[in-house]
């Protein structure tokens, strides 16, 4: 007779990390959306030095400072680097690198905080109480804020478009919008997506609510 498999045999699933509070998903979310504005790091002609392993590459210094605000935030140590490139046409260009031994927690903070963020925006409403209602409309700002620091801008006389080659996150802008009482319209680019808000007071509003807050300062205990 031969005995039958115990529980305890059998191979142990992975677990899911635990969900993130509030106040560190507005962060992580905040920086997965920036990463996912910007395609990875290549070697650009004329730059002195190529991207190192893991760094995250933004042709702007107020997305790279952002970005580095909230890692701070999150007790992620980065190394900010500002390369400068190009023969007549100079540019500039902002890489943050994550120590190799923090790369990993970083990444699972990212990814964690992509997730759960995308599914409270991208979920049902119905039944939501008043606090997480306030939550999702400052993840709503938070995506926007990421768009309009590190997207592709796509600016005209009618519109405000940000070009993007993620979907998920075109949807999650779009779903957004709809949070913050803006409509916007999705498009295919060339080679992209475009993610636009109408002139006038869509604008100013998408604007307003993506503005920073008044940063947080630590509470004495």
């Amino acid at each position: 007779m031969t005995s039958e498999p115990r529980l305890l045999d059998r191979p142990r699933l992975p677990s899911s990390p635990p969900p993130l509070d509030w106040l560190t998903l507005a962060d992580a979310f905040e920086v997965a959306c920036l990463v996912r504005c910007t395609p990875a790091p290549t070697a650009h002609p004329h730059a002195p030095t190529p991207p190192q392993r893991g760094a995250v590459e933004f042709n702007r210094e107020d997305a790279a400072l952002r970005m580095r605000q909230l890692l701070a935030r999150l007790d992620v140590p980065v190394e900010h680097e500002v390369v400068t490139g190009g023969l007549r046409r100079r540019y500039e260009l902002h890489r943050l690198h994550v120590p190799a031994d923090h790369r990993a927690g970083f990444t699972l903070l990212r990814e964690t905080g992509w997730r759960q963020g995308r599914r409270e925006l991208l979920g049902p409403a119905v039944g939501s109480s008043t606090p997480r209602a306030a939550w999702r409309t400052r993840l709503a700002s938070a995506a926007w804020r990421s768009a309009l620091l590190a997207g592709g801008r796509h600016v005209r006389r009618h519109i405000l478009g940000i070009r993007l080659a993620d979907r998920e996150l075109a949807a999650v802008l779009i779903r957004s919008a709809a949070l913050l009482e803006v409509p916007a319209l999705l498009r295919p680019g060339a080679g992209c997506l475009v993610v636009s808000v109408a002139d006038g007071p869509d604008r100013l509003r998408i604007m307003e609510r993506a503005a920073l807050a008044p940063a947080r300062t630590p509470t004495l205990v």
